[in-house]
């Protein structure tokens, strides 16, 4: 996520086990079972355990079937599958499914001669004969995601090198390695985390389906309205950081080869960017965006391409000295350690680091759609392979191109690196790429995050209608516009990109990449560390668990139980918060010298590069 990267939500638009997905007259007991949540009952963290439990099983069996029926692995099918969409698990799915339909609850097959209906039925089918189980093997049927195409998305959603050199050329060599590789291995352990909450709380009963949901299941409502409420606030500051960048690219475009043309007025850029995303906001569904967002990480590829073949005619001084004011004249220079006074156009010494490091923050956001990812899989057991792979591919980019656009630029190494290209049709080239992908990923970030403030405000606060209906749908065609001016404003208002990033980096990205999840992991394994195996049993019929203790007591025994352990998680939250407090203060300190020396301007017809 270090520069803006294209994002995927779900693969095919969302939790196919959530209820509004289901058959239209079939009331299913996942569907009961939070209605009457919503009603009262308090659902309890063991409650969630015991059924997930159920589930992980059910998906481990299910997948041992679907490998016997792919059979071994070749080269053959390997390359096959890749374009296959999935046929083969939902073939496999679909088989238990008439086999399920067509057996009746004692296991004796239905006659199929009959003229007459079934007029009795097992005690847990619901309407139409449909049991829970059937419903759950249908369900699966639509969860086709493999490990490699997990890669492949989480892959799409965080790579974002263009803010790489510039986060090298603030930090120096030594340092910058050093960051980038603590924020790889920690970011895939937050992931790690997320991984283990979903396989201990999901369940076809109670399904996880969002980052909020963790926080409901173990600290309460409060924690998830937080956690809402932030992500819609991160995801608004994105959208105003992509108007903010891609402004950037259309006056760059706009000038021409002549250095001395000052090009569309830059608020108007802006307004530009702002009013596509006006008409492509007007999509309310992610799913007829989901074919085009593939083309984005393509894009990417061939953005970062064109950024290395254009270093051999050196940066763009003009935009390093209208962004930072760094003078040109001075020969290219590449430090170890920490550049001096002077050496870095994101501040001095101690500052100039912390803006550094917010951007390689930044750079592995994307924690935020793994429980959407993990949804969709066929066997979510297996999320980690993909994690892995993408992190360490990742990684590899991250450090390979900000190494080299560096090593050739160094101190007027720009933010981002496609606008740091000093040849006119290059540049152009980049820009033009850009701006496509670009308005892809705004656009994906304005819908979830309008989502979030539609329901958790308008919905829920304000009884506004729900957006399947006709009043839902008007409200969002008329609220669409309103979340894109608010985004406008907050770009035109603060027109530095590097340090606007920053704090965004710090602030949001930080908390829900690493300070969230060291959160959850405190409180969830201690909860569950905390539970008396043998003793203490959770009954489905009474839907009660009985604790032989609460309080303080099964606090320190579920702490104890992996002190090492836990330990480092309550260290990790507090270094996490530590650093977003001095990222904090790095970016708002920046920002203040921007604007005190003139460097940014708010609403101005003057381009900040």
């Amino acid at each position: 996520m270090a520069g803006f990267p294209p994002s995927h939500l779900a693969l095919e638009g969302g939790d196919p086990r959530k209820p509004s997905l289901q058959t239209e007259h079939v009331v299913t007991e996942d569907a009961a079972a939070c209605r009457e949540s919503d009603k009262g009952r308090v659902v309890s963290f063991e409650e969630y355990m015991y059924y997930a439990e159920i589930t992980r099983a059910e998906e481990k069996e299910a997948n041992a079937r679907f490998i016997a029926a792919r059979g071994p692995r070749t080269w053959k099918n390997v390359i096959k599958g890749r374009f296959s969409k999935g046929r083969l698990a939902r073939d496999t799915a679909a088989t238990e499914v008439v086999g399920a339909i067509t057996t009746t609850p004692d296991g004796t097959e239905k006659s199929h001669s009959s003229d007459k209906p079934e007029t009795t039925q097992s005690a847990d089918a619901g309407r139409y004969g449909v049991t829970q189980e059937q419903q759950h093997t249908a369900g699966r049927a639509l969860r086709t995601a493999s490990w490699g195409t997990i890669f492949y998305l989480i892959t799409t959603d965080i790579l974002g090198p263009m803010g790489a050199p510039w986060s090298f050329a603030q930090l120096g060599y030594g340092p910058g390695i050093a960051l980038y590789t603590v924020f790889s291995i920690m970011s895939y352990y937050s992931g790690w985390i997320l991984w283990k909450l979903f396989c201990g709380l999901d369940s076809n009963t109670f399904p996880v389906r969002g980052y909020g949901d963790f926080f409901f299941r173990l600290f309460g409502p409060w924690a998830r309205h937080l956690v809402n409420v932030a992500q819609a606030v991160q995801l608004l500051l994105q959208v105003s950081v992509l108007i903010l960048s891609n402004g950037q690219s259309i006056s760059q475009v706009s000038r021409g080869s002549s250095a001395d043309s000052a090009g569309i007025c830059f608020v108007a850029c802006m307004i530009i960017f702002t009013a596509a995303g006006f008409v492509l906001g007007q999509i309310r569904t992610l799913q007829r965006l989901g074919w085009i967002t593939n083309l984005s990480v393509w894009l990417t590829v061939a953005v970062i391409l064109l950024c290395m073949a254009s270093v051999v005619y050196g940066p763009n001084y003009a935009a390093i000295e209208a962004s930072f004011g760094l003078k040109p004249g001075m020969p290219i220079q590449k430090f170890g350690g920490t550049p001096p006074p002077g050496m870095a156009s994101g501040g001095v010494g101690f500052v100039a680091s912390l803006n550094g490091l917010n951007v390689a923050v930044y750079a592995y956001g994307g924690a935020l759609l793994f429980t959407a990812l993990m949804a969709e899989m066929r066997h979510p057991m297996d999320f980690w392979k993909g994690l892995l792979i993408a992190e360490i591919f990742i990684y590899s980019i991250y450090i390979f191109f900000g190494i080299f656009m560096y090593s050739y630029q160094g101190q007027y190494s720009y933010n981002p690196s496609v606008q740091g290209i000093a040849v006119y049709s290059m540049q152009t080239a980049g820009n033009i790429l850009s701006l496509v992908s670009n308005l892809i990923a705004a656009v994906l970030y304005s819908n979830i995050g309008l989502k979030v403030v539609y329901v958790e405000v308008f919905h829920e606060l304000l009884g506004f209608s729900d957006l399947t209906t006709k009043k839902g749908k008007i409200w969002w065609a008329a609220l669409v516009p309103v979340y894109w001016v608010v985004a406008f404003v907050v770009a035109a208002a603060v027109p530095q990109f590097s340090y606007i990033v920053g704090l965004i980096g710090a602030l949001f990205v930080l908390s829900f990449t690493y300070t969230f999840p060291a959160w959850l992991a405190i409180g969830y394994w201690i909860k569950k560390d905390a539970m008396v195996e043998g003793v203490e049993r959770f009954d489905p019929v009474t839907k009660s668990y009985n604790y032989v203790d609460q309080g303080w007591k099964r606090w320190r025994r579920g702490f104890m139980k992996k002190p090492f352990f836990n330990a480092f998680n309550v260290f990790y939250f507090l270094g996490a918060l530590v650093t977003c407090a001095l990222g904090c203060y790095s970016s708002i300190d920046s920002l203040r010298q921007a604007f005190q020396s003139e460097i940014a301007t708010s609403l101005s017809c003057t381009p900040p590069l």
